[in-house]
């Protein structure tokens, strides 16, 4: 592809919701939007353009993406925040055929490039050393130095080391030991959840149907936001109140139910906005976006005075904790869910409030057992002087 054909990328950088972020500007191209997409920027309707987190890593990113595509313009960009790598001929030929390689095995684009970027960063940083010759101290010195100091993610870091464990096996002439790389802990953070009353309110208080139907179907499927954005009306098949879910996150299928309660809704929804080929569409048709559906969805919180932070995943999340609160079997959430380990379905034990209510809190039983014993005398109450 000539990169005279398409418009120039002009990236500077900038706040954003008091994020430091990257701003993309360029004349309208839907090619450089569906490569912006995989790579998750987002349109900011305030600022009119694409935004990005500030980091090298997406600059890196941005550069690679484009490399061959169009020209981008980082003139605008603080020196201090410009990354370019300086490997030779032979490593950028060994980088195409591991992104080749990577392709090969069928990964996602966004893990293809994901990998290839990091082990491009790798190289880069020990470019004096012959690729040879590289061993795990190697590994460890450009973790202690660009991962730490750059207060990069534990997330990013499993990243890394998943994607060097493949380079190793598509490279086997470097002597870093495989068995020997180690992927931190992940941080075992418990997910925000709506009680059942907060996720109707939400609800309630999102008037436009369309946006309504959106953060329904959401809930009631426990769809992830990338599944309900590809969703066709080919997936719906109402007769037997069942969506299918197409090539989900790890490229699979599966069946989910349609409540009852959401198909009137779905009705109206349909002969209201008359989509063609996608359950949700664009004003100018193809997919919708994603932050079209966060910005209503914070919206819609304001409006039902809920605080928490909300996002659509955290629709997906409330949707599996009341399933199990309700007493559905563990193995049938993972199913819906589309989850491939148990493992990854059980964090949702730790937040269901069945049980918890069910344990009674040792303050309470003291108290009860101190009124007891003193049973003709006043009652102890804790908003009271004691």
């Amino acid at each position: 592809m000539n990169p005279l054909q398409l418009p120039t990328i002009n990236i500077s950088t900038g706040l954003h919701r008091n994020n430091s972020v990257f701003f993309l500007h360029f004349y309208f191209n839907d090619l450089i939007i569906e490569k912006l997409k995989s790579i998750s920027a987002r349109w900011s309707q305030t600022k009119k353009c694409w935004c990005l987190k500030n980091s090298e890593e997406n600059l890196a990113l941005i550069l690679e993406l484009f490399k061959d595509v169009t020209k981008v313009d980082v003139s605008k960009i603080p020196k201090k925040t410009r990354f370019k790598r300086d490997l030779t001929t032979v490593e950028k030929k060994i980088l195409n055929n591991f992104y080749l390689f990577l392709k090969g095995k069928r990964y996602s684009q966004s893990t293809i490039q994901t990998y290839t970027i990091f082990v491009a960063d790798f190289i880069n940083f020990h470019t004096k050393t012959p690729l040879e010759e590289l061993t795990n101290r190697d590994v460890e010195l450009f973790i202690e130095t660009v991962f730490i100091e750059r207060n990069y993610s534990v997330s990013s870091q499993r990243q890394f080391i998943s994607a060097l464990k493949i380079f190793t096996v598509f490279y086997p002439q470097i002597k870093i030991n495989n068995l020997s790389l180690e992927r931190p802990k992940k941080s075992r953070t418990l997910p925000s959840v709506l009680s059942q009353e907060e996720v109707l309110r939400i609800i309630q208080y999102t008037q436009n149907i369309k946006h309504r139907a959106i953060l329904t179907l959401l809930y009631s499927c426990g769809l992830r936001i990338g599944e309900l954005i590809n969703l066709k009306l080919a997936d719906f098949h109402v007769e037997r109140k069942q969506l299918i879910v197409k090539k989900g996150k790890g490229r699979k299928d599966r069946y989910v139910s349609l409540a009852d309660s959401f198909l009137p809704l779905l009705s109206n929804y349909y002969h209201s906005y008359k989509p063609t080929i996608y359950f949700v569409e664009g004003q100018n048709g193809g997919k919708y976006s994603a932050e079209s559906i966060r910005s209503f969805l914070r919206k819609s919180c304001k409006k039902a005075g809920i605080r928490k932070l909300v996002t659509p995943h955290t629709l997906r999340h409330s949707y599996a904790t009341h399933l199990l609160e309700n007493g559905v079997d563990l193995r049938y959430i993972q199913t819906l869910l589309g989850h491939s380990k148990p493992e990854t379905t059980m964090i949702y034990t730790h937040v269901q409030r069945k049980d918890l209510m069910e344990i009674q809190n040792p303050l309470d039983v003291a108290l009860q057992k101190f009124n007891k014993i003193n049973n003709n005398n006043q009652k102890v109450v804790l908003s009271r002087n004691i």
